[in-house]
């Protein structure tokens, strides 16, 4: 039994049968632990296995948005900030040497929902669960080849695969799904860019465009190299293309309140290795009628710009060698408002970088309540440490800061109703974690979960090889791909993990 060929678990229609299965603490006992220690875990105890079954909270989406709006959902601070396990999504019968891509990962009140290879699987929140365990399965006729972050307010969204099935090897399928019950609304094919400035990108040694998908109100957006097409999300009918002009592409979207296209153009007479053989341009564009409202075009030299906020419009772009180097807000007109210089290295921000071209998945880098929050680097000494700041999106000033404290890093998750989540990893299990709310007014910090991660599961708060969700109450960890156990080596390994406070039912 595993993920994928051979033999192919998560691509075929038919369960598979129950896997093997670790034997399991019975839920009465893990109650009663969850009474004898909560105590414990509020000052540095270790994570407690409790048996929720996925209630919904009082957080939801704000009152103004609509069922076709990307959710904006408002956390609020639980009744106890004693958090206990939510969830779990693990596997024991990895082999050395196989490895699965796990792209894309989203939570409603009862479903937490996983890409794995050419399925996407959803799972009830409030169980221990293990491939067999899906509440639903959604196969695809080929492994997904992008995603989107953005959820609707009513718990949709859409990945893209390559349907292996239908006489092509291209990424060209687009499928809009519900998140809650795993029904495909509709899927349809996009055109394909056999011409780029690399191979592989996207389909393993094809000469194809990587495309992209993104949501924004009422629309499934997909840029595909040579132009942009936007679908219906109640039909799946194509209600307006673009076709890129000259020696650009259209090479990533990032949606969300807003629609910019990134566009990636090259100068063929510039030296290949010269900064000046590639430049970038932000478009953005009516997503109603795919007409573009203004363009803004980056400076030559930079090397790589992605977008972690369509509105307010908010550009990361790579200047040197490596990493993003600078912050850019723009204004209602595409026309630069501040830059934000990340002097060196001592402010972190960090985009997706993968086979998978997610321009606005930015996992450290939170915009709203007109600012944006990045980290800075960590102390590096033996106590760790390492601060949030924020940065106004009108000046490039800077405004609050937030201290980790010793021991501690903090890290921006997103924004929430004004107030800023984040996660706080501590070193050596000495303290518990925590998710916790910082106030962009008044620079206070209010915890809203505290949790000690196991051992075996550190590594998921690394925001590089992880998703990090936050929804209705609840923080998940889940890894972007998953390899089989060097040789001697344990084969149980966690794929997701979630925590919700001890007041949950």
């Amino acid at each position: 039994m595993s993920f994928g060929p051979p033999p192919p678990m998560y691509a075929q229609p038919a369960p598979p049968a129950q896997p093997p299965r670790q034997k399991r603490r019975p839920k009465w006992l893990l109650a009663l632990l969850a009474l004898v220690l909560v105590a414990a875990l509020g000052t540095g105890g270790r994570l407690l296995w409790g048996a929720g079954d996925g209630t919904k909270t009082s957080n939801g989406s704000a009152t103004s948005q609509g069922p076709l709006d990307v959710r904006e959902t408002v956390e609020k601070k639980p009744a106890s900030t004693t958090g206990k396990m939510a969830f779990r999504f693990s596997v024991d019968d990895l082999s050395p040497g196989e490895h699965y891509q796990m792209p894309g990962m989203w939570a409603t009140d009862k479903i937490l929902a996983k890409g794995i290879n050419k399925t996407v699987i959803g799972l009830r929140i409030g169980t221990d669960a293990a491939p067999g365990d899906e509440k639903w399965k959604l196969p695809l006729d080929g492994p997904i080849c992008g995603y989107t972050r953005h959820v609707t307010n009513d718990n949709r969204t859409a990945v893209l695969f390559r349907a292996n099935d239908r006489g092509g090897a291209y990424c060209n399928h687009v499928a809009f799904f519900d998140l809650d019950d795993g029904r495909e609304l509709w899927d349809t094919d996009f055109p394909y860019s056999e011409f780029g400035d690399a191979k592989g990108l996207a389909t393993g040694g094809d000469d194809q465009d990587t495309p992209s998908v993104t949501l924004v109100h009422g629309t499934v957006v997909v840029t595909w190299g040579g132009g942009t097409d936007a679908y219906s999300m109640n039909t799946g009918r194509r209600i307006w293309e673009t076709t890129s002009t000259g020696s650009c592409q259209d090479m990533g979207a990032a949606g969300g309140g807003a629609l910019l296209v990134r566009q990636q153009c090259w100068n063929d007479k510039a030296p290949a290795d010269s900064t000046d053989a590639t430049t970038y341009k932000a478009r953005k564009v009516d997503p109603k009628t795919g007409k573009v409202l203004w363009t803004y075009f980056a400076a030559k030299g930079i090397r790589d710009l992605n977008i972690p906020s369509a509105e307010p419009p908010v550009l990361a772009v790579q200047a040197g060698e490596i990493g993003i180097s600078e912050m850019l807000s723009l204004d209602t007109r595409g026309k630069p408002r501040a830059v934000i210089r990340l002097q060196n290295g001592t402010y972190v921000g960090e985009c997706s970088y993968d086979d998978f071209l997610t321009t606005d998945d930015c996992p450290t880098i939170a915009v709203g309540d007109g600012q944006v929050f990045l980290r800075s680097k960590e102390s590096g000494e033996l106590i760790n440490s390492n601060w949030i700041i924020g940065f106004d999106l009108a000046t490039g000033k800077t405004t609050k800061k937030y201290d980790s404290g010793p021991g501690s890093l903090l890290y921006p998750v997103r924004t929430s109703g004004g107030k800023l989540l984040a996660v706080r990893v501590t070193d050596q299990h000495v303290m518990p974690s925590g998710l916790v709310s910082l106030d962009p007014q008044t620079g206070t910090e209010t915890p809203y979960l505290y949790f000690d991660l196991p051992e075996e599961a550190d590594l998921m708060t690394m925001t590089d090889y992880n998703d990090i969700v936050v929804q209705d109450g609840r923080i998940f960890f889940g890894v972007k791909k998953v390899d089989g156990p060097a040789k001697g080596q344990p084969k149980w390994v966690y794929l997701v993990l979630g925590i919700e406070s001890m007041a949950v039912k």
